[in-house]
């Protein structure tokens, strides 16, 4: 983690200028750096803003600015410090925790800038066209290097809509397409290829034009290439599973669990076909597979909460969506089944407890949906109204 304060430090004690520190009032010496700012006499901003916060640290403008002129000259570890200070002052502005996850990125500060970005989707994406674009795309990297591909792939394909692609952009899909815990530059080379055949298929399936046939060329070719490695089966069954060919789909989970015996998403993906076909034994099957290899996998003990809810083993039931609701707490879904496994087992005050969580939830999860639910493709009639 890049050392922050002693940045702080030093950027408070240098002389801003190369004349010297600034002198006069600090109502003079804030209007002489907003007249430079407005000049584009960036190093004098700079200077006097720096000499601002001295005279006045608490001047949050003052941070924000110096934040924003280092942010623009790629100083990224003094753009942090000075973000850092601002949202300590202005807690309630979104935009900065944009800034400060994406400098916190550059620093190679990974954890902090998830959770700064993750902060800032919670206010509601606040800031700029451009400033979204580029805070997206950046915690959709994190959330890959973290293994939440699902999370990571949908904000991708909102950013596929918007900007019709790009090398950038589909080198991100192609690692969260192959569950490729990795940055775009920390992975090995040689895989290059095969992410990129991974992302031009996934983006040309997120496009609002739905190009299912470039898609399927490219899905050909990574088959063709990497047919025996790991997580590409289980790529083009997601691919032909939006595209609602369960059957084609099926197979292609089936064969990653031959490369792959222990594939926990794609036995998940199995039993949540298996549901929909009533072959419920062999949902079972593989949903307590999946929990039994991968007990920290929420989607997995949700899976398998599912399976027993319809199976009217209601207790079990009950204790499966329980235990994945306490491993992702803000998942809406969860919260839904397990409302009705509390409803079956007549346990009113509880159901009403958790479908009242559900609705809650259902908003604000709707930017993390995959793209399946965010579309209505797997609504069920039974699930509550609007």
């Amino acid at each position: 983690m890049v050392v922050v304060f002693p940045l702080l430090a030093l950027l408070l004690s240098a002389h801003p200028t190369s004349s010297g520190i600034p002198q006069g009032s600090f109502e003079q010496i804030a209007k002489r750096a907003d007249a430079a700012r407005a000049a584009d006499r960036m190093e004098d901003a700079i200077g006097l803003y720096t000499a601002g916060v001295r005279l006045r640290p608490s001047w949050s403008d003052g941070w924000w600015s110096l934040g924003s002129l280092f942010y623009d000259q790629d100083r990224f570890p003094e753009a942090e410090a000075a973000f850092k200070r601002f949202v300590a002052l202005a807690p309630k502005s979104g935009p900065a925790y944009a800034f400060l996850g994406l400098c916190e990125y550059e620093t190679k500060d990974y954890e902090r800038a998830l959770q700064h970005l993750q902060t800032w989707s919670a206010k509601g994406f606040p800031g700029t066209t451009d400033l979204i674009d580029v805070a997206v795309f950046h915690w959709a990297l994190l959330l890959t290097r973290k293994g939440r591909f699902v999370e990571s792939l949908y904000l991708l394909a909102v950013e596929a809509g918007k900007l019709r692609g790009g090398p950038a952009l589909v080198e991100a899909m192609g690692l969260a397409s192959l569950r490729m815990p990795n940055l775009p530059e920390d992975y090995p080379p040689e895989r290059r290829e095969m992410v990129w055949l991974a992302g031009e298929a996934a983006l040309y399936s997120a496009l609002p034009s739905n190009d299912s046939d470039r898609a399927a060329e490219y899905a050909r070719r990574l088959l063709f290439h990497y047919d025996h490695e790991p997580n590409v089966h289980y790529f083009r069954g997601t691919v032909l599973n939006f595209e609602r060919k369960s059957a084609e789909a099926e197979e292609e989970f089936r064969q990653e669990l031959q490369i792959s015996p222990r594939h926990v998403p794609a036995m998940v993906e199995l039993a949540r076909l298996n549901l929909s076909h009533d072959q419920t034994a062999e949902a079972l099957s593989f949903a307590k597979s999946a929990a039994e290899i991968e007990p920290k996998n929420p989607e997995a003990h949700h899976m398998l909460g599912r399976v027993l809810l319809t199976t009217k083993q209601l207790p079990e039931s009950a204790r499966e969506l329980e235990t994945a609701k306490q491993l992702a707490p803000d998942v809406a879904s969860i919260r839904y089944h397990l409302a009705r496994a509390y409803a079956a087992l007549g346990r009113a005050k509880e159901a009403d407890r958790e479908v009242a969580a559900y609705h809650v939830l259902r908003d604000k999860q709707q930017v993390l949906a995959p793209p399946q639910e965010k579309l209505g493709a797997l609504r069920k009639p039974t699930e509550p109204p609007e």
